[in-house]
């Protein structure tokens, strides 16, 4: 039984819309703790957060050295020491080889007519249920995991399965870690089941490409291979579904001004996801998003402040992209505006989410294609009646009633 999932008599406490939440003022870095007690030198400003990400005197793989302090409570899908965000340098370069020519722009771009094919099916299901409906069931959960089964060639797998693996690889309380630990399990058994079938009958998928790479490498282990598969599995949904969602709450409450202009035209959408994504965060954990921690491998100055070797190091995004030195106005005014300096959602650096441009696609076709074929389209419940998913490293409806 989860431990934050499972409701009391009274229910769980209204949660505030992602786009309504408090966040740091961006200022020097300053100690904080973990919730493991562990020290952290948080740090919020834009041009402190990308140092902190692209500095190679910042890694990740000494965040899981033999003397490494604690920086998780609960298990997680990224813990792996061998996989690929925890491995810096030319060996971490080799790695995302295998991997990141599937997710270039111009890779990504030959997937636009399907992905709009998914999005108009889709938007054809939810009417013909008929007013209302739930959006998060019919649209913003099932969307990206089509796209991401598609390209990894798992269209047969339940989606609610790899929604179940996902939800714990997430979790920071709504798991004990025991169920943690065997859904994990569960999940890396299936990993290494789509690699023994894709060894036996490649095809034309990331999984086959990914075992052509390696193969001609001939360094990646088949641990690694399992985590890479896995993990792309959650990456390759979450961020979508999460920031499509809270971004129909943003939109159909105190953004439906802009609700006519999206469904204009793409470029419009184009640069509203953009917005969104920076100004929308992914996350209320109190622990950091936890691809955002690094270590420090000697003493490092950032914004003025001498951080000794060894520190470990928070990268507080959501404060980044709303540093008032770099970004200015709200969503309200600067909602199709070009973003005055990159985001940092997708992170930066070596290890840039290898997903961006796919979940950037995904989120620009979703709003315009179904602001487009349903203008009228509004929330069928107080925001406060939102059923919120809890107890992950991520957050978003669980479910959202519109109505049109």
């Amino acid at each position: 039984m989860s431990t934050e999932n499972s409701a009391t008599s009274a229910g769980p406490a209204p949660l505030p819309p992602m786009h309504c939440l408090r966040r740091l003022e961006p200022g020097p870095p300053r100690l904080a703790a973990l919730p493991t007690g562990t020290p952290v030198w948080l740090v919020s400003r834009h041009a402190d957060v990308r140092q902190v990400l692209t500095d190679p005197r910042l890694g990740r793989a000494t965040l899981y050295a033999p003397d490494a302090p604690a920086i998780k409570v609960t298990p997680s899908i990224i813990d792996d020491p061998d996989g690929m965000l925890n491995i810096d340098g030319t060996e971490h370069q080799r790695l995302r080889r295998t991997v990141q020519r599937a997710f270039t722009p111009r890779a990504i771009e030959r997937w636009r007519p399907w992905v709009a094919s998914v999005v108009e099916s889709l938007i054809d299901e939810l009417i013909d249920h008929g007013s209302p409906a739930d959006v998060i069931a019919a649209y913003t959960r099932p969307l990206p995991v089509a796209v991401i089964s598609r390209l990894m060639g798992l269209d047969n797998v339940d989606g609610k399965r790899l929604g179940h693996w996902s939800d714990h690889a997430l979790s920071t309380t709504a798991y004990t870690t025991d169920e943690i630990t065997t859904a994990m399990a569960e999940f890396a058994a299936f990993g290494s089941e789509v690699i023994a079938e894709r060894r036996a009958a490649p095809g034309d998928d990331l999984v086959s490409s990914l075992l052509a790479a390696a193969a001609e490498d001939g360094s990646i282990t088949e641990g690694q291979l399992v985590v890479l598969v896995i993990g792309l599995v959650v990456a390759g949904h979450e961020t979508t579904m999460t920031s499509l969602g809270n971004a129909l709450v943003y939109l159909l409450q105190d953004g439906r001004e802009a609700w006519q202009r999206l469904a204009s035209d793409e470029a419009s959408a184009a640069a509203a996801t953009e917005q969104i994504l920076r100004a929308v965060p992914l996350s209320d954990a109190k622990e950091h998003l936890p691809g955002l921690l690094r270590r420090t491998v000697e003493d490092v100055e950032i914004g003025g402040v001498v951080i000794p070797a060894g520190s470990v190091v928070a990268a507080d995004a959501q404060a980044a992209n709303h540093d008032p030195s770099v970004f200015t106005g709200d969503l309200r005014t600067e909602l199709f505006s070009p973003l005055a300096a990159p985001m940092l959602t997708f992170g930066a650096g070596p290890h840039h989410c290898l997903g961006a441009w796919l979940a950037r696609m995904e989120m620009e076709l979703g709003l315009h294609r179904l602001a487009r074929r349903l203008p009228a389209l509004r929330m069928a419940d107080p925001v406060e009646l939102i059923d919120w998913r809890r107890g992950l490293v991520t957050r978003s409806p669980n479910a959202l009633r519109v109505s049109w």
